[in-house]
């Protein structure tokens, strides 16, 4: 594991911080009191030589200035506080030896590895978009999804097609919307309709159909019951949605997230099971991650990620249980 970042200082009560995550990051844990309400006062901008001199004044090196502006010049300061936060020690300053470079290469960890995330999740989302189009048209017709019959009695249509007529004026000038209108009446078969829906719209309409086909669909593709299928599918959308909202990953509790608790190791296990193509996971995410953890073990350590010591071995399993790391 990477020696440059623990956090086992975070034991005591932080004094008051710009952010309130960096008071979070130290104390999260704990049950604190309720603290007494204090008069809002206006937050003042600062310049971006005013931001280097707060984050020297509390502890941080600068060793390169210029590299130090251009880069509060093209990332906001705050969400690099995020990051400074992960240095801090209970009294507010941060820890000796802590250097600015040394907490961006935490950022471009956290960045590059959210990339590799999204590019599993977009394959899992684009997957599952065609399993329930393909199995839902082929047994209720093109059009079966405008016929509430087709769904289970916990559907609400009429909002159900309210939402897709905003996602069709959403997205009337594409040229696929457009070969719609124009060519077909503005009549969309289902699997034109899944194109423009979210993972999260995906996901209601799984969660809609009736349940004989859910359970269809959940067996033949994922080899899971259609109700531990349909949890796993939320926890995905939700970690999706946070990884492309750019949210910090390392050293972050998932279970900020509403549908579950979990470290982010977890939630990379469920996209494995949900993933299922084997050999394109070693070959493909599980290689680049590897190789991107091997490029920052001077700083990372991912226990911060909820990472085991037998990580690799539970990351190359295959569904029967046998490890080709």
């Amino acid at each position: 594991m990477g020696q440059g970042y623990n956090n086992n200082s975070r034991r005591k009560t932080v004094q008051e911080t710009d952010y309130p995550f960096e008071k979070e990051q130290i104390n999260r844990r704990k049950k604190a009191a309720p603290a007494p309400q204090k008069q809002h006062r206006e937050k003042l901008p600062s310049t971006v030589e005013e931001q280097i001199e707060k984050l020297i004044e509390r502890g941080c090196t600068v060793e390169d200035e210029e590299f130090a502006k251009e880069t509060l010049t093209d990332i906001n300061y705050f969400r690099l506080a995020h990051y400074f936060s992960l240095f801090l020690e209970e009294d507010g300053k941060y820890r000796e030896g802590t250097k600015f470079n040394q907490v961006m290469r935490v950022y471009d960890f956290d960045r590059k590895l959210r990339n590799l995330l999204l590019e599993v999740l977009e394959e899992i989302e684009i997957t599952l978009r065609a399993h329930c189009s393909n199995y839902h048209a082929i047994r209720y017709g093109a059009t079966g999804y405008l016929n509430a019959d087709t769904f289970s009695h916990v559907h609400k249509h009429q909002s159900f097609l309210t939402k897709i007529q905003r996602l069709i004026e959403t997205n009337r000038d594409s040229e696929m919307v457009q070969h719609y209108m124009k060519k077909h009446g503005g009549e969309f078969p289902l699997w034109v309709i899944m194109e423009l829906f979210s993972f999260g719209g995906v996901n209601l309409f799984y969660s809609d159909m009736k349940p004989q086909d859910k359970m269809a669909v959940s067996k033949q593709y994922y080899g899971l019951s259609s109700g531990t299928l349909e949890m796993k599918l939320r926890m995905m959308s939700d970690f999706r949605n946070h990884c492309a909202h750019y949210h910090r990953l390392y050293d972050w509790e998932m279970g900020d997230l509403h549908s579950a608790e979990g470290s982010v190791f977890e939630y990379i296990l469920i996209m494995k099971e949900i993933y299922r193509r084997p050999r394109k996971w070693r070959d493909g995410f599980l290689k680049q991650f590897r190789r991107l953890y091997y490029d920052y073990t001077d700083i990372v350590d991912l226990a911060m990620l909820g990472f085991p010591e037998d990580w690799l071995e539970l990351l190359s399993e295959d569904e029967n249980g046998v490890s080709e790391a």
